[in-house]
C-alpha cells in the first residue's frame, strides 16, 4: 500500500466512523442539547435539558400512552385510492407509495381500542410521517369508525392530531371528511360519551377547523404548533404584525382555546383519570403496564 493510500482509507474509515456516530445521537431543534438517541427515547422523547418535546409516529405514542400489549388495532386495510388522477411535482399514488414505505401503513391514522390504566378507550392516532399527517378520506372513514365503535362500545374516544390538514391531492373528497367527522362526533355527544382531543406539534388546517377543536376537553403537549393557517400566510392576508408565539400551545391556553397542557410523561395518567371521571364505566381491567 502507498503512502497516499494509506490517508485515503484513513480518511473513509474517519467518515464512517462520524457517521456512525451521528446515528447515535440526537440534537434538540430547540436549546441546541446533543443527547444519545437512548436518553430520548428513555425521556419520552422530551429533552432532558429544555423539555423540548420531539415529534414521534403513531407506534411510539401508542407505546406511550397504552397499557402494553392491550392495543387492538381495526381496520388497517383501507387504503386510498386516486380518484382524481391528481398529479403536482408527483402523483398522488406515488406520494402514498412514499408514505407506505416510511411507516409501513396505508393511511395517516392508526385507529383501535386499548386500555389505559385498565379502562377501555376507543383510539385514533394520526402520523405526521405519512403525508404530513393529511386528512383524506381514509383517515375520515377510520375516524368515524371509531366514534361508531365508541357508541356501540359505550367507551370514551381519544383522538391525538398531528396534521397539516386537508389533503390536497383528494380536493372536495378531502374537504367532506370535515363535515362527516363532525356530524359522527355530534351522535358520540348525544350518547353522552366523552370524546378527548389531543393536540400535537403541528396541528393545522382542516383538521383543526374540525374534530381536533370539538373535543369536551382539549389537551395539548408544551410548545405545540397549532392553528387554522400559517403565521406567514395569516400576515400576508391581514397586513399586520402577528402577537409573538400566538399559535403555541401556552398561547392557546391563556386565551382559553384549550383546556390544558400536559406533558407526555403524564398524558397516559391524565387520560386514565379523565376517562375515569367521564365515561360511566361498568367494568374496569385491573392491569399492570
Amino acid at each position: 500500500m502507498g503512502f497516499s493510500d494509506f490517508f485515503k482509507n484513513f480518511k473513509r474509515e474517519d467518515s464512517r466512523d462520524r457517521k456512525d456516530a451521528v446515528q447515535h445521537w440526537t440534537k434538540c431543534p430547540s436549546c441546541g442539547a446533543v443527547m444519545y438517541n437512548k436518553e430520548v427515547i428513555e425521556s419520552s422523547y422530551v429533552c432532558s435539558k429544555c423539555s423540548h418535546h420531539f415529534r414521534i409516529n403513531a407506534q411510539d405514542r401508542l407505546n406511550l400512552i397504552c397499557d402494553s400489549d392491550t392495543f387492538i388495532e381495526y381496520d388497517n386495510d383501507l387504503a386510498p385510492n386516486d380518484p382524481l388522477a391528481f398529479v403536482d411535482k408527483k402523483s398522488y399514488t406515488k406520494r402514498i407509495e412514499e408514505g407506505f414505505a416510511k411507516t409501513k401503513r396505508k393511511s395517516a391514522v392508526i385507529s383501535g381500542e386499548a386500555l389505559i390504566h385498565g379502562k377501555e378507550a376507543q383510539i385514533v392516532i394520526f402520523d405526521f410521517s405519512f403525508m404530513g399527517g393529511s386528512l383524506g378520506s381514509v383517515e375520515g372513514e377510520k375516524i368515524v369508525r371509531a366514534i361508531n365503535r365508541a357508541i356501540s362500545k359505550k367507551q370514551g374516544l381519544i383522538i391525538v392530531s398531528t396534521s397539516g390538514g386537508a389533503r390536497m391531492q383528494e380536493s372536495t373528497y378531502s374537504l367532506m371528511q370535515m363535515a362527516k367527522t363532525s356530524a359522527a362526533l355530534g351522535k358520540l355527544a348525544e350518547a353522552k360519551l366523552p370524546y378527548i382531543s389531543v393536540l400535537t406539534d403541528p396541528t393545522f388546517g382542516g383538521v383543526s377547523a374540525s374534530f381536533a377543536f370539538l373535543g369536551d376537553i382539549i389537551i395539548a403537549e408544551p410548545g405545540a404548533m397549532i392553528g387554522f393557517a400559517g403565521a406567514r400566510v395569516i400576515k400576508q392576508t391581514i397586513g399586520t404584525d402577528l402577537p409573538e408565539g400566538f399559535q403555541t400551545a401556552e398561547f392557546l391556553l391563556e386565551h382559553g382555546l384549550i383546556d390544558m397542557i400536559v406533558s407526555r410523561k403524564d398524558l397516559k395518567h391524565t387520560l386514565s383519570d379523565l376517562i375515569k371521571m367521564l365515561v360511566p364505566y361498568e367494568n374496569t381491567y385491573i392491569y399492570n403496564s
